[in-house]
């Protein structure tokens, strides 16, 4: 269970802090909810704490885990399908686990492939969405600013 203040990732919405803990009623039924404020649009999300398993509500990265995004941030862009369709929904259900390093490998492909031959309309939304993610939960790890992650991703994807 977690606690007021401490940083998590929704995943497929990004990182954010838990401002509260409180009884709501929803639907007529009275349920304990994490209060959770995303940077990333400036939301605020309410996630029942009986449900954090199953969203996948997990603890933000340490800087262990940072150095290895770094790395497969920095690793040569996989093959992968040549369909788009294929590709796409290879890399949605990527996102939609809330791993970290599946999110850093689609950022890593989509930016390299968005180089070296450009993106459908839908990629270079997908690749922004991860991009956005990423960037919020590497800048809650790093208690940076989001200009500073973002130069920094962009340094690493050069």
């Amino acid at each position: 269970m977690f606690k007021v203040g401490d940083k998590v990732v929704y995943p497929m919405h990004g990182a954010g802090v838990i401002e509260a803990i409180e009884e709501r009623e929803v639907l007529g039924k009275k349920r304990k909810y994490y209060i959770l404020r995303l940077p990333l649009g400036d939301m605020k999300v309410m996630i029942p704490l009986e449900s954090e398993q199953a969203v996948g509500l997990r603890e933000v990265i340490d800087e262990k885990e940072i150095q290895e995004v770094i790395k497969i941030l920095k690793e040569p862009r996989s093959n992968g399908s040549g369909n788009w369709n294929r590709r796409y929904r290879a890399n949605l259900e990527k996102m939609r686990s809330g791993n970290i390093y599946q999110l850093a490998e689609v950022v890593g492909n989509l930016s390299r492939r968005e180089h070296d031959q450009g993106l459908s309309t839908g990629e270079r939304k997908m690749l922004e969405n991860a991009r956005q993610m990423l960037i919020s939960e590497l800048a809650l790890a790093r208690n940076a600013e989001k200009n500073q992650v973002e130069n920094m991703l962009e340094k690493l994807l050069a």
